[in-house]
């Protein structure tokens, strides 16, 4: 008789290894989230620039679509 074979589970982990934050080998603290945010979009210029432009101009767009609708 062939056992039926079970998908592997992964190993159990307890809840509080997974509520700690990793321990920083440094010494230092994690940055924040603002920082870490500020740091890729001066890293990503052009695209940032990209996604605002087209940000406002599909705002505009809509709002003057709405505006020309309900007149």
């Amino acid at each position: 008789m062939s056992n039926p074979t079970s998908p592997t589970q992964p190993p159990e982990i307890s809840p509080s290894e997974t509520t700690k934050p990793p321990a920083a080998t440094t010494g230092e603290p994690q940055p924040s989230y603002v920082k870490l945010a500020m740091r890729n979009m001066v890293r990503k210029r052009g695209t940032s620039l990209k996604h605002f432009f087209v940000t406002t101009i599909t705002l505009l767009g809509i709002l003057i679509g709405l505006s020309y609708l309900t007149r």
